[in-house]
């Protein structure tokens, strides 16, 4: 599991570093930008859309895994701003956390024991 989680840090870097860049040329002005590009119904538009659902899906898988506590809706609003700036720690944690288990992983508190 080792080489998973140092890709998973590794992509978290680059987006860090990206992101950053981004903010220092442009400023913290993304909604509108994001949200035009949705109005303007072309291809970047349609990317964002795209987008935006999959956020929904990891909101809704994160809120989903921890049985939609207080937390886990905290979390899965983390999941939809974030995105993958929170899914890749978030999944680093999980599979350290679950020792590489792949349905504690994913499916967390919903996980049911194998029985034989």
């Amino acid at each position: 599991m080792r080489p998973f989680y140092l890709f998973l840090m590794v992509l978290w870097g680059a987006l860090a570093f990206y992101t950053g860049k981004v903010i220092l040329d442009h400023g913290w002005n993304l909604f509108p930008i994001f949200l035009g590009d949705i109005a303007r119904w072309e291809w970047p538009g349609q990317f964002n859309l795209d987008f935006t659902m999959m956020l929904f899906l990891a909101a809704a898988w994160t809120a989903w895994r921890n049985r939609f506590s207080v937390a886990g809706l905290g979390l899965a609003l983390v999941a939809f701003v974030s995105g993958a700036g929170f899914l890749l720690p978030y999944l680093t944690y999980l599979s350290w956390k679950h020792d590489g288990d792949t349905a504690g992983v994913l499916l967390g508190a919903n996980a049911k024991p194998i029985t034989a």
